[in-house]
């Protein structure tokens, strides 16, 4: 027998039972010889199922995104995408999305005497929240800041599905239409015109499709000129200095002289000095897109410390870590941490 893909309706998840907006996509029933069901659920950022329990236990196959989960009295414990969880029979728990992050899991339920669950209350705000330390830490950037970091990190990595949905959060987020121009913008300097253009059209189709839902996101200002007096290489010079602290100096500079006046006129003029982001959150685009790209720790670590230049704090860093951990990936975030205990010592 074959039931084919999308031939079952989904239903909302019922406020009871969950908080926030889930939705559970029912498989197959069980049957006399598979005492077990199927389903997909699929959490928004921040919902959760209540505390609940299975007479028969319960395996979850975590499909896409990032989430959390709990058994009564021990620790939060963040899943992604790959992990199986094992809840035995009888055992209290949770499980849900990341504040940051959707997440999506296969549930196989078993049955015993006709039932497969027994909810109970629902899981708070303060429960919720006491996630392991790094996933906690998140909240010293906020939510416009970690979805720039998401933006840019999808957008250099070149995953567009994942781009989509980050765009999306980022405009109910607060990010203006034109702020987030200038995220994929400026990710040509570091990933390449096709990843920039990608991100581009990708965001285009987003806005497309919101407007088409009667949806009007609000453009923002305009970017800046640069001043009538200066060349754009004036102009990059003087914001290099000021992101570095000093005058760039390295042997690259004497060795292929015209990268540096690419580097000075173009991404330190042109793009950095076009205003609309401010340098603080042009460097959470940078590192987070740097921590996504291959070979680059060296040029890592260097925005690392522009980043600190910029007034970001070395939990704002952690908060970093812990978004691209919990929204992109454990190894970008290991590679951020890595540079960042590099930097310490």
């Amino acid at each position: 027998m074959i039931t084919r893909g999308g031939s079952q309706a989904s239903s909302k998840g019922p406020a009871e039972y969950f908080t926030g907006d889930v939705r559970v996509q029912p498989l197959f029933a069980d049957q006399d010889t598979a005492a077990y069901r199927g389903a997909y659920v699929t959490f928004q950022p921040g919902a959760r199922s209540a505390w609940h329990t299975h007479p028969a236990g319960q395996r979850l196959i975590v499909t896409d995104g990032a989430g959390r989960t709990q058994q009564w009295g021990g620790p939060v414990e963040e899943i992604r995408a790959g992990d199986v969880v094992w809840c035995p029979p009888g055992v209290k728990h949770w499980h849900g999305a990341c504040p940051t992050s959707g997440m999506t899991h296969l549930a196989l339920t078993g049955v015993r005497d006709g039932r497969n669950v027994e909810w109970l209350e629902k899981v708070s705000d303060e429960q919720y929240g006491a996630a392991p330390g790094p996933e906690a830490e998140n909240r010293s950037l906020t939510a416009r800041q970690q979805c720039i970091a998401t933006i840019a990190a999808f957008t250099a990595d070149g995953d567009l599905s994942r781009l989509e949905e980050a765009l999306t959060r980022g405009l109910e987020a607060g990010l203006t239409v034109n702020e987030i121009k200038e995220i994929l913008v400026q990710m040509y300097a570091y990933a390449g015109f096709p990843r920039s253009l990608n991100g581009i059209t990708t965001f285009m189709a987003v806005l497309k499709n919101r407007a088409a839902k009667g949806v009007t996101d609000e453009v923002g200002r305009e970017p800046s000129r640069l001043p009538a007096d200066k060349s754009s290489v004036e102009v990059g010079a003087e914001n290099q200095t000021r992101l570095l602290g000093a005058p760039a100096t390295g042997d690259y500079i004497a060795f292929a002289p015209v990268i540096d006046q690419f580097l000075k006129g173009h991404l330190f003029g042109d793009i950095f000095g076009r205003g609309v982001l401010d340098f603080q959150d042009r460097e959470i685009a940078t590192i987070a897109a740097l921590a996504t790209i291959d070979g680059v720790d060296s040029q890592l670590g260097s925005h690392v410390t522009i980043g600190f230049n910029t007034g970001l704090t070395a939990t704002n860093m952690r908060g970093l870590v812990a978004v691209l951990r919990s929204g992109v990936g454990h190894q970008q975030a290991d590679k951020l941490k890595k540079v960042l205990t590099s930097w310490a010592d």
